[in-house]
């Protein structure tokens, strides 16, 4: 495999793996000695990289994530000296073993290349950083291990990632090679992503844009923040449109034209509107509403009902990779939220049986 299990080289500049994320990482980097002479660049990645093939090299070649020179290269360039190679790949560079582990999972579609599961809230995607174990990976390892046929690596090849109280429909390949050509649909912004999101607050327009580079905040790593300068973070566009209104708060949906780490509650924040319940960027608190002792109760019930911010992945389109098919998923709002959004509707009287449908 093409992974190093040593350091996490991301290209978003932090060492923690992005969530709700197509940002790409660097596996390997070296640059070319002075005396090198002229040599095709499969052939001098495979003297460089230990148990990899010229096969596998090419394939991630094609995919276009060999970088020299942080650009591109087509299978038949030759490498000079002081070029500087990349081999980056979409998911990070794991220093754990993924063991089997018997973890539920919703898989709404599968073939022998791909498959999509319907995510429960509260499960992590990835290992680390405390979460060592329960993760998806694990489930899948199990999952797979019950199949006739497994991935190479045993456990499937992430396409991109929602982080832990995230729900929603997620991408994974059976391969490295359409986990590479899938990543790229992502890097180029081709696939179709929607979310649904209640947020504090009675938008003022029925539709938008967001606008604002995205990166590490500087008060605190662990979290994310728009720099509307642009000199910081990496460009980062979120389109939205109101479906429903609550008075206080708003059902929105929400289409992403890139993939940055915590991008819909982090725009959403910026503006002033972050997620309900959304702990991490201050939607755990009354920010909208009434003084009453009543309405802070239906706040603290509503919290209760949702114990996370209130963010689902709705909708997941691409092209397939091995057919050149569209193929597009909708999923069904999970029940938390099915629940919170019954009891704002009873609360304020504001949804009509033609808006329920439309929405579940």
């Amino acid at each position: 495999m093409i992974e190093s299990t040593k350091q996490d080289y991301s290209l978003s500049g932090s060492n923690e793996p992005p969530e709700e994320s197509s940002d790409l990482y660097e596996h390997f980097r070296f640059v070319v000695d002075k005396g090198q002479s002229l040599l095709r660049v499969d052939k001098f990645l495979a003297s460089k990289i230990e148990n990899i093939s010229r096969n596998r090299i090419q394939h991630a070649i094609q995919a276009g994530n060999i970088l020299v020179n942080q650009l591109p290269v087509k299978p038949n360039y030759r490498v000079k000296p002081n070029d500087q190679l990349a081999v980056i790949l979409s998911w990070p560079p794991r220093e754990v073993a993924i063991t089997p582990e018997h973890i539920p999972l919703n898989i709404v579609y599968e073939d022998d290349k791909l498959l999509i599961i319907n995510k429960q809230p509260n499960l992590v995607v990835h290992p680390g950083h405390g979460n060592f174990t329960g993760t998806l990976l694990h489930g899948l390892a199990f999952y797979f291990g019950q199949q006739k046929v497994t991935p190479e690596n045993g456990f499937g090849y992430l396409v991109h990632r929602i982080d832990k109280d995230t729900s929603g429909l997620l991408l994974v390949a059976k391969d490295e090679f359409m986990q590479q050509k899938l990543a790229s649909q992502f890097f180029h912004h081709t696939i179709e992503r929607k979310y649904v999101a209640l947020v504090w607050g009675d938008l003022s327009q029925d539709s938008g844009t967001i606008e604002g580079h995205i990166g590490r905040s500087q008060k605190d790593r662990k979290l994310m923040a728009v720099f509307p300068d642009g000199e910081t973070g990496k460009e980062a566009i979120t389109h939205f449109k109101v479906l429903q209104r609550f008075g206080y708060v708003t059902l929105v949906e929400c289409k992403l034209e890139t993939g940055r780490t915590h991008q819909i509650r982090v725009h959403f924040k910026f503006i002033g509107h972050p997620l309900f319940n959304d702990e991490q960027y201050g939607g755990n608190i009354m920010i909208k509403g009434t003084a009453f002792t009543k309405y802070k109760q239906f706040i603290d019930n509503c919290f209760k009902i949702m114990p996370r911010q209130s963010l689902h992945a709705k909708t997941l389109g691409f092209i397939h990779p091995a057919n050149g098919k569209a193929m597009q998923f909708d999923s069904d709002l999970p029940e938390d939220l099915k629940q919170l959004l019954d009891k704002w509707s009873n609360y304020t009287g504001s949804r009509s049986d033609e808006q329920s449908q439309d929405l579940f």
